[in-house]
């Protein structure tokens, strides 16, 4: 196992689209293990492939940080089928964007469909913090930041910081 590196804002990666996985290849489980260990080292919660420049239908969550006793988990191919509850608003982060948080508004509550490493088709029905990281790392897969989530004037607000970050890869 090994950490890899994160991709940062401005990467092109980030804002292509993933392709989905089909078949799931052998080493997959060396990838998601090496994801583990990128987001472990980072002190993150949740990580998608396109992040350290895989541009596949991939993420992973440290689900123990949110439900005690589960352990982390991957999501391949995954799809939300439906987003419900009311609209919350949370602070984000992200490890592409490191030092910068904002609100952000998603539902409380998603039903995801999605395989597990030995391809079995699973649906997971979540709120609150797991439903908030999977959005994001979803997001990850469409090519979508947290900060194209923020309202133009707290975007406008960030654009100067963003550029600074840009700037220092």
């Amino acid at each position: 196992m090994a950490a890899l590196e994160i991709r940062i804002y401005g990467d092109p990666i980030l804002r292509q689209k993933a392709a989905a996985i089909d078949p799931i290849p052998e080493d997959m489980e060396e990838l998601v293990e090496d994801m583990f260990e990128t987001m472990q080292a980072a002190n993150g919660i949740g990580l998608a492939a396109p992040q350290i420049g895989e541009a596949i239908s991939l993420c992973v969550v440290d689900v123990g940080l949110i439900e005690d006793g589960r352990e982390p988990e991957a999501f391949i191919n995954p799809e939300i089928l439906e987003e419900y509850g009311d609209d919350a608003a949370m602070e984000e982060g992200c490890l592409s964007i490191p030092g910068l948080a904002e609100d952000v508004t998603r539902k409380e509550a998603i039903r995801l469909a999605y395989q597990s490493l030995d391809g079995k088709r699973h649906e997971l029905e979540c709120d609150g913090l797991l439903a908030r990281v999977l959005q994001h790392e979803i997001d990850h897969l469409h090519g979508i930041l947290f900060v194209d989530r923020l309202g133009s004037f707290k975007r406008r607000l960030m654009n100067k910081k963003l550029r600074q970050l840009f700037l220092k890869k």
